[in-house]
């Protein structure tokens, strides 16, 4: 199976993900979080994080093509040139507080970087996903609670 997953990346390459929570957050400061980073979402695009440029940033809705019904508020996103992409969203599964969900993803074409650990490799996108949400600040911590 690895060879089969080695081939695959070495033709198309690697795509990272990971995904972030920080649960039992307060829930005024986590929808604090949500409410500035909605605002602030829209007036993104064209700027730049390091190597990284916005291409949009909006709080995505989901429109069911079966039933045509619509879910607002699903999460917010910011879509990056090269099709890297971090989306936060509210949880509302953990069992005090709110769980902040940050999810982080990132294609990588060099076969020389397909053997990094994915925190590794997904660096430079927490390290944006907390400026621009300024999540340490919303959370008042230093780190998720889990990381997967």
């Amino acid at each position: 199976m690895e060879q089969i997953v080695r081939e695959h990346w070495q033709t198309y390459g690697r795509n990272y993900y990971s995904r972030h929570d920080y649960e039992g957050v307060d829930s005024d400061r986590a929808h604090a979080l949500l409410d500035e980073l909605r605002s602030l979402a829209p007036t993104l695009k064209g700027k730049h994080f390091g190597r990284y440029e916005v291409e949009y940033g909006d709080d995505f809705s989901y429109h069911d093509p079966v039933d045509g019904s619509t879910s607002e508020h699903q999460g917010i996103r910011i879509g990056f040139t090269d099709g890297s992409r971090i989306v936060l969203r509210l949880s509302g599964t953990g069992t005090h507080g709110a769980t902040l969900r940050v999810y982080l993803e990132s294609y990588e074409p060099d076969p020389a970087k397909h053997d990094l650990e994915p925190q590794q490799a997904l660096a430079d996108l927490i390290a944006i996903a907390d400026e621009i949400a300024q999540i340490r600040n919303h959370t008042a911590r230093e780190r998720p609670t889990v990381i997967t």
